[in-house]
This record gives structure tokens, C-alpha cells and sequence, in this order.
């Protein structure tokens, strides 16, 4: 590289700076800066030297925005903050609501500020800079684990590649929040060009957002031009609070690192300005050239933010105040009961079906006997239908009008109609049970939430199979998969002796599971795999979390007294009690020793070594390098220190680069890592 012309090297960076800046006001500002024509010479002359010259190419250059390799598959990967839905509210009533909420669940602190941000129907990206550098971009997914697509989002123009931290040099590592969207106009581009190709057309822009950010090929992402509004800054460092004050201050930063915020934010200094503001774009939104749902109202003071903190689903400092959803009428044609996992008896109206929000909708919930007296729906009445939080349908009221003389109130069953047993409305509840424990209804959906993703994660064990295994008697809880034999496996229909195999060995590595999944599995109510992963890391083991009390678990932030109640009961049961051995004899993992977790293996290479990873490396991403070290011993930090063994180095590695080197400590290189590592092995 010392051969280079000092000028070329300089030529590159300014035609860098320049085509960044243009890229900025071009489709961050919507201001250009220069005419196309110049912009395409520029990126030219870019290009050319970087042909000449390949060695100078950065992962962060104009011209690497687009992959030229299509991806093979997406890998599932962990959140470094876990990216949070929102709780939903329908009115400015329901706002209030969610106002004295989250105001009994502080200190006294008078007017409040907020900051309203119109709600884009879009695919949530969660995205990591480090150094400034993009790295990483991932998918919602269920909010702790999602797709890493960082090739993808890499095509999307507003996202820049490198972040403007003019002032911010020290800052290491910055998360971003957003939303990528299809502009309605591009939308409607892509359906025409389908319908010209005989293909399907998408829906509605939300799901052609999503369905584009999977696409494997890069250049199709490219070509359907996504957008993306950032609304949440990050920066995890313990200066966070210091830089970022409050909601409206991180917009402000986000559009000075060179990020698109949606221009249409307010800062509201009451609720009455919210609900005005909310009201407002009820109909002005209908001008927009993208889809929004609503409107999300968080509170503005970060330090007000942080006393209040998360639910295990939902942050308590910010709703989603939502917009009416699109209604539209239809006939019922049956009403039939399903039986849930929990042994819940829910009513679901069989309609004509209708398109709702870009979708058919034939199947709607009724929910439970109170609101199917309070509708008074009968099966031939016409009602008016609706998505609530436009995902799941249901009945909002009935035409009495049209209703047919001869109908007849509908009575929820007094026997459950799976296994005929009686069922039972407690008190307190509105909800009709089917308490039989044995009832092949509530083993079905426990087996299939055992063998779920974020449970057991026991591939090959769909819908079709756990049926048959009920019906032949072959399970009769869940323990009993771990005795299931390939012989027993092969009655099933279409299940050949290989792929009984195959079934018998994933589910003994099923027994490989965490202590949190196998009690996420239990499917205890209201325990969810968040709440099941926090209530592990306080009771490391069974026997801890079966002797606690009720006050005990209910003292874990987050938990509650509903959940402990539920967790504790639970654990009361002597069947329950019965199923927990039979699973420890099996050999799940009932414990989550600390000294198991910290032990080292004083025969793997890397034992007792401590790494730090920087800069982009050339065919490994960061988790998967990070993987490959901690698989052989090693430890990862992220901050270079006295303590660090080694620092493995790729392109643009920075400030930790640096301060290995004044260190002193031992620099690798990918190639030099994976040759220790075939060492190792």
C-alpha cells in the first residue's frame, strides 16, 4: 500500500466524503446538493480507483452498499438490547389511562413532556455501528432473537454506512431503532410489474416491506428502493444518560449522525397536545406517501424512562395510540369452540369471508361467553368485523336489522368437546376451562408448545405429528417423548425409519436445552420466555424456585404478584411435581449453576484467554468469530484492556486497534485466528 500515490489516497477520501454528503441531503433531506449527472461521474471516478486500487475498498465506501453475492440463508440472531413491541391504546380515553399507569409507578413529578411520532407501517431493523461503521442490521423477530439481513439493509439509501460522529469520536458502539417502508408509489410500482409477470401481488406495503428485507438476493432489495425512519437511539456505554437526556435530543443526534427522522415529530408539553396532534393526523395521514397506523407518545425525559423501566413485553414510558382500524361487514356462518393449551374454551365466529386490511378474513374470536353475551351474536347474523391492532380479527357488533327470525342465542358447552369432561367458570374469571388434565386438547397444545422454537426447539415435530402421537396414545405428556422409540415412531404416517431416526436423536439433544427454555416449555400461565429467563437467573435451580414463596418471586423486577401466584401454584401441583422428576430422570436441564456456566476446560486452546474482536473481517461475521473463540475456551470483551490477550483485527479496526498496539498486546488477523483454531483442533 506504500506504493500508492499519497494523491490517490486522498482523491478516494474526498470523493467518499462527497458522494456521502450527496446521499444525505439527497435522501435524508430531501434536499440535493448536486445535479444526478454529477453524482454519477463522481461515483465513476470512485469506482475506477477502487478497481485499480482494491486494497483501499472499505466496507463503509458508497459504492459496497450492494452485495454481489445473494445469501444462502439468514442467521437467527441474539438482540444486544432486546427490541420491545408497544402496548396499544385505541383512544385519547385509553390514553389517559396509560398516563396514570405509568404516573402511580413514580414519584410525584407534576407536567410531563412528551414526543409524538407518527407510527410507520413498516418491518422494525434493529442496527449496530461500531467505530461508526455499520455492521450489523437485524429483523424484530420476537424481540430478543432476530434475522441478521445486514447485507440487505446495506442497499437501503437512508441508512448510511458510515455515521457522522463529528464530536463523538470515543464513541465505540451506537444501536439504532427504525422502521423500514415501501413509499406507496413504489408500492404500487412493484404490484404492477408483478401482475405484468403473472405473479402475486403483495398485500399491503407492510408486508411487501417485510417480505423484501428476507429477500436472499441483495439486488432485489436494491431495486425496490425501501426507505427507513430512524426513532430510537442506543448507545450502550455507561456515558449514555450524559449524551442522551431525553427523546427529543436523541432524534436531534440521530439526524446529526447522518439518520432520516420522520419530520413530522412533535414535542408536546401535555396530554390535551397529544390528543390535538393525534386528532390531527387522523385524517392528514391519508396524504402521506407511506402508511401509518398511529401515532406512538413516548415520555420525553430519559432519566424518566429509565426509573420506569419494562414490563416483560412492553416498555411502561411509551404506548402505540392507534387509529380505527378498517371495518367491514360479513355473515356468521357457525360458531365453534376451540380448546387452547391452558384448557381455555374459546368461542371463534365462522364467517363469510371478507377482505380485511389486505387480507381474507373468514375466522374471528369471540373470546369468552361474557362477550358473547354482551354482542348477543348468533350464527346467521351479519356483523361488522375487524383486525384488532390490525392483526387478529374480531367481531366488533351486529346488525340486528338483517338478523333472521329464527336464531337462537348461542350457549357456550358445559362439557368440553374434545374429551366430553365438565368444564368450569371460576369467579374471578371470564374465561371457560376445561380442567382435565388428560384431555388430548390440552395435551396437543402442550406438546406443541414444548417442542417450540423458543422452547425445546424440537425440529421435526409439527402439528400433523403431535396428533398422531395423541391419538395412538403414544405420548400422554411430555415426558413421554423422551421414551418414544424409533420402532413406536414408525406406525406414524409418512414416517420412514430414517427420519424416525433423525426424531429420536433431536429430541435427545433437546436434554442440551437452558434451565429458562425447559421452564418456558412447562408453558406455566404467564410465563412467557422472557419472564421464564428472568425467573432463572434469580433461582438457579428447580429445587430454589419450587421452595420459593409467593412474595419471593413476586419481589423479581418485572414479575408481579399475577405471575408469581401463577409460577407458584404451579409448582404446588403433585403432578406437576411428578412431571419435573420424570423429566430430571430423563435428563433436561433443571439447573443454571453459575460455576457450570464460568468453568473452564483447561484442555481447549484458547482457556483462560481473554479477545477482543474489531474492525470488519473478511469472511467471518463479529458473533460468528466471537462463536468460534468461545467454543475453544476463550473469553470476548468488547473494550481493549491491560487483561486482554489478543485483539483479532480486521478492516477498519479504529480506536481498539490503537490502543492493543500502546498496549502492546498480540495482534491477529482472521487467518491467523482460524489457524489457532485448527491447532486447536
Amino acid at each position: 500500500m506504500s506504493s500508492i500515490e499519497p494523491e490517490v489516497k486522498q482523491r478516494i477520501t474526498e470523493l467518499r466524503k462527497l458522494l456521502q454528503q450527496a446521499s444525505y441531503a439527497y435522501y435524508v433531506l430531501d434536499n440535493p446538493i448536486m445535479e444526478d449527472a454529477v453524482y454519477d461521474r463522481l461515483y465513476r471516478e470512485l469506482q475506477d480507483l477502487e478497481l485499480q486500487y482494491p486494497q483501499l475498498i472499505t466496507v463503509d465506501s458508497p459504492t459496497q452498499r450492494v452485495g454481489e453475492k445473494p445469501a444462502t440463508h439468514f442467521n437467527s440472531v441474539r438482540h444486544n438490547i432486546p427490541l420491545y413491541s408497544l402496548e396499544n391504546a385505541f383512544n385519547v380515553d385509553e390514553l389517559k389511562t396509560w398516563e396514570q399507569r405509568w404516573r402511580r409507578q413514580t414519584s410525584d413529578i407534576g407536567a410531563a413532556e412528551y414526543v409524538c411520532e407518527l407510527k410507520i407501517d413498516g418491518s422494525a431493523l434493529a442496527l449496530t455501528y461500531e467505530n461508526g461503521i455499520l455492521v450489523r442490521g437485524v429483523t424484530r423477530g420476537d424481540g430478543v432473537m432476530g434475522e441478521d439481513i445486514t447485507q440487505n439493509v446495506r442497499t437501503i439509501r437512508s441508512i448510511p454506512l458510515r455515521l457522522n460522529l463529528d464530536g463523538w469520536e470515543n464513541l465505540q458502539r451506537v444501536e439504532v431503532r427504525g422502521e423500514a417502508f415501501l413509499p406507496l408509489d413504489i408500492f404500487e410500482q412493484i404490484n404492477v410489474e408483478r401482475q405484468k409477470n403473472g405473479e402475486s401481488l403483495f398485500a399491503n406495503p407492510r408486508n411487501a416491506a417485510a417480505g423484501t428485507l428476507r429477500q436472499l438476493n441483495p439486488k432485489v432489495v436494491h431495486q425496490r428502493k425501501l426507505d427507513f425512519f430512524a426513532y430510537t437511539l442506543h448507545i450502550p456505554d455507561s456515558e449514555e444518560v450524559t449524551i442522551v437526556n431525553s427523546q427529543w435530543h436523541s432524534l436531534e443526534l440521530l439526524q446529526r449522525m447522518g439518520l432520516q427522522v420522520n419530520p413530522n415529530k412533535c414535542l408536546c408539553p401535555s396530554l390535551q397536545e397529544v390528543a390535538e396532534y393525534y386528532q390531527y393526523w387522523d385524517t392528514e395521514r391519508l396524504n402521506l406517501p407511506y402508511m401509518t397506523d398511529g401515532v406512538v407518545v413516548k415520555l420525553n425525559s430519559s432519566s424518566l424512562q429509565t426509573q420506569l423501566g419494562f414490563t416483560q413485553k412492553f416498555p411502561r414510558w411509551a404506548v402505540a395510540l392507534k387509529y380505527a382500524a378498517e371495518e367491514a361487514p360479513t355473515r356468521v356462518e357457525n360458531i365453534a369452540v376451540n380448546v387452547g393449551r391452558t384448557g381455555a374454551i374459546t368461542p371463534l365466529a365462522e364467517m363469510h369471508p371478507v377482505q380485511l386490511a389486505g387480507t381474507t378474513v373468514s375466522r374471528a374470536t369471540l373470546h369468552n361467553s361474557d362477550r358473547i353475551a354482551q354482542l348477543d351474536i348468533r350464527i346467521g347474523d351479519t356483523v361488522i368485523v375487524r383486525k384488532a391492532g390490525e392483526i387478529i380479527p374480531e367481531v366488533v357488533r351486529v346488525l340486528l336489522e338483517p338478523r333472521p327470525p329464527d336464531t337462537q342465542p348461542f350457549v357456550m358447552p358445559t362439557h368440553c368437546p374434545v374429551c366430553g369432561q365438565p368444564v368450569v367458570k371460576p369467579i374471578d374469571e371470564a374465561v371457560t376451562r376445561c380442567v382435565n388434565t388428560s384431555c388430548p386438547a390440552i395435551l396437543k397444545g402442550a406438546i406443541e408448545h414444548w417442542v417450540s422454537r423458543d422452547a425445546l426447539d424440537i425440529r421435526g415435530i409439527g402439528e400433523k405429528v403431535v396428533q398422531q402421537l395423541v391419538d395412538k396414545e403414544l405420548v400422554n405428556s411430555v415426558a413421554d417423548l423422551y421414551e418414544l422409540t424409533v420402532e413406536q415412531l414408525c406406525e406414524l404416517e409418512r414416517m420412514g425409519e430414517k427420519l424416525a431416526v433423525k426424531l429420536v436423536d433431536v429430541i435427545a439433544n433437546s436434554k442440551k436445552q437452558s434451565w429458562s427454555r425447559v421452564l418456558y416449555g412447562l408453558g406455566i400461565r404467564h410465563v412467557g420466555n422472557i419472564t421464564a429467563q428472568t425467573l432463572t437467573k434469580k433461582f438457579m435451580t428447580v429445587e430454589q424456585l419450587v421452595s420459593a414463596k409467593v412474595t419471593d418471586i413476586a419481589a423479581i423486577y418485572g414479575i408481579g404478584t399475577e405471575i408469581a401466584e401463577s409460577v407458584y401454584q404451579w409448582f404446588q401441583s403433585s403432578a406437576n411435581q411428578s412431571l419435573i422428576a420424570r423429566l430430571q430422570c430423563a435428563g433436561l436441564q433443571f439447573a443454571n449453576s453459575p460455576e457450570t456456566e464460568t468453568a473452564i476446560d483447561t484442555n481447549q486452546k484458547f482457556a483462560g484467554k481473554t479477545f477482543v474482536v474489531t474492525g470488519t473481517l473478511p469472511t467471518l461475521k463479529r458473533n460468528e468469530a466471537k462463536e468460534l473463540i468461545q467454543k475453544a475456551g476463550g473469553k470476548v470483551t468488547d473494550s481493549v484492556s491491560k487483561k486482554t490477550d489478543y485483539v483479532v483485527v480486521g478492516a477498519d479496526a479504529g480506536s481498539k486497534l490503537t490502543k492493543a498496539q500502546t498496549l502492546g498486546i498480540n495482534l491477529l488477523n482472521e487467518a491467523q485466528l482460524l489457524e489457532l483454531l485448527q491447532e486447536e483442533i
